[in-house]
C-alpha cells in the first residue's frame, strides 16, 4: 500500500509539472498561459484609462491585446479622440504595438 501512494504521490507530481511546462509555452497562433494573464493585465489597464479620461469615457471603445499588440476599435466623438485614445493605450506598460480602428462618429 505505501509502495502504491508513493507511486501515486510521484506520478500526480510529474504530471503537475508536465502541464505547467506545457502551459508556459506558446506557439504561432496561441499564448501560453503567462502571456494571456499579461494581456488581460495590458487591457485592463488601457479600459481604466481610457475610463478616467474625461474625453473618451463616453466613447463606445473596445480593446483587445494579443501578445502585446493592442487593438482598438469602436466609436469616438472626433479625430482628436481616436489619436488620444491610441496614445493612452501606447503610455501602458506591455503594450508592443497599437492597431487604432476606432471610427469618429
Amino acid at each position: 500500500m505505501r509502495d502504491h501512494m508513493r507511486w501515486m504521490v510521484h506520478l500526480s507530481i510529474s504530471l503537475l509539472f508536465t502541464v505547467m511546462i506545457a502551459g508556459c509555452g506558446s506557439t504561432a497562433g496561441k499564448e501560453s498561459l503567462t502571456e494571456y494573464i499579461d494581456d488581460s493585465v495590458i487591457t485592463t489597464n488601457i479600459k481604466t484609462v481610457i475610463y478616467d479620461d474625461q474625453y473618451l469615457k463616453s466613447g463606445r471603445i473596445d480593446v483587445e491585446t494579443f501578445k502585446g499588440v493592442v487593438q482598438l476599435s469602436g466609436f469616438v466623438n472626433s479625430s482628436m479622440d481616436v489619436v488620444r485614445a491610441e496614445k493612452l493605450a501606447s503610455s501602458v506598460s506591455g503594450v508592443v504595438s497599437v492597431q487604432n480602428s476606432l471610427v469618429v462618429q
